[in-house]
């Protein structure tokens, strides 16, 4: 197992960086330049002057949210958790990724994840001491799909779990229901955990967002992390939440009490009557992203990248083969906003084999329509070719 992670800063510290420096325009990092709904950031503040959540929350998370977090696993997914039991408060769901591996990785163990990842994936496998096995996405037919052979020939004696990811985050796959079943039905088979990341439940603009968890013989095995912060647009608020069997969970708040202990204690008020939100606010809120989508999109498409249009999350990943021919992703990433005044982040640095990610390049369109109109503009007028 490579120690790669150790020393260095993440591609979106360094791109984020390179965004201040330049004053270009920021579609690297997956942050929304907007807050969310006034009346949630007013929740916040009534928690905050009435004392709740001022001191250490208790350590599973406050009554209030970790029941509205059961209510909406309810209510979506059809999924019923015991809130006292089978659910968990995080520092975010990057904290709840952590403390999953942690608790549940032994040294040696090896981890299944679908290749491009998110970054600390690979990190925490590593802190855990566990050996990361890539499956990858492959593009075909103008999106990115798991190949199911590949992922069973996977799995071996040392395998303990499969990390899952979907939507996924950074190619906006969204896994359909022959494909989740297949996954489960290889879980079962072998005896492995899932531990499923679904922050973007609530951004699936073609397909359905299924619970790996709601699938026979996978609830006692699977763990679901989510979080409020892509939902809710208040990322800063680092809020992120775990259901699963008392075991499963147990185990994971014997490591996340070693991690933060507690975080965001008014913040958990506030989320709890987030999730309470009407139907109305969640589809406002994803058809409000697909709209953004289409303008980046289509932005992209006639500057000359070759653009995979996401089934969700907030990233549009995009091949520069043809624009850019011998140019690697990371070297395109450095120069494109000295070029163009726009940043984005390479995709490679999402694969153990780079090359398989050589030439994508991911762009978030979670801004403002106006700041992507720019972007679009500015690209058009860098790449388009006359």
């Amino acid at each position: 197992m490579t120690k790669e992670w150790l020393g260095g800063t993440t591609i979106f510290a360094e791109m984020s960086a390179l965004a201040v420096r330049t004053g270009a325009i920021n579609l690297g990092q997956g942050f929304p330049d907007t807050d969310g709904p006034e009346e949630i950031r007013e929740a916040a503040v009534r928690a905050l002057r009435d004392g709740r959540g001022n001191q250490y929350p208790p350590g599973p998370g406050v009554p209030e949210l970790r029941t509205a977090v059961a209510a909406h696993q309810r209510r979506f997914h059809g999924l019923t958790y015991d809130p006292d039991t089978e659910v968990l408060v995080t520092a975010g769901a990057t904290e709840a990724i952590a403390a999953a591996l942690l608790a549940l990785v032994e040294p040696g163990d090896e981890v299944i994840a679908l290749e491009p990842y998110y970054d600390s994936y690979a990190a925490c496998i590593g802190m855990a001491g566990g050996t990361r096995v890539p499956v990858t996405l492959r593009p075909r037919d103008g999106a990115y799909h798991l190949d199911l052979d590949e992922l069973r020939a996977a799995v071996t004696d040392r395998t303990r779990l499969i990390l899952l990811n979907t939507p996924h985050n950074p190619t906006g796959t969204v896994l359909g229901r022959e494909e989740l079943a297949a996954v489960a039905e290889l879980a079962v088979e072998r005896d492995l955990l899932v531990v499923t990341d679904e922050v973007y439940e609530h951004l699936v603009f073609e397909g359905e967002h299924v619970p790996i968890a709601s699938f026979p013989g996978m609830r006692e095995r699977t763990l679901t992390i989510s979080s409020a912060g892509k939902t809710f647009s208040f990322t800063g608020w680092k809020v992120g939440w775990v259901t699963g069997t008392p075991k499963l969970v147990t185990a994971v708040r014997s490591a996340k009490q070693f991690l933060t202990y507690v975080a965001s204690g008014p913040f958990q008020y506030a989320i709890a009557e987030a999730l309470a939100l009407p139907d109305t606010y969640f589809t406002a809120f994803r058809d409000d992203l697909r709209a953004k989508r289409d303008v980046l999109a289509k932005g992209l498409t006639d500057a000359g990248f070759h653009v995979y249009v996401p089934q969700g999350t907030y990233f549009i990943t995009t091949d520069i083969s043809d624009l850019a021919p011998g140019t690697d992703a990371l070297t395109f990433c450095r120069e494109l906003p000295h070029r163009c005044g726009v940043v984005a982040v390479p995709n490679s640095v999402f694969y153990d084999h780079p090359t398989a990610g050589r030439t994508q390049v991911r762009f978030a369109f979670c801004k403002r329509q106006s700041v992507l109109a720019e972007a679009a503009d500015r690209l058009r007028t860098s790449f388009a070719r006359h």
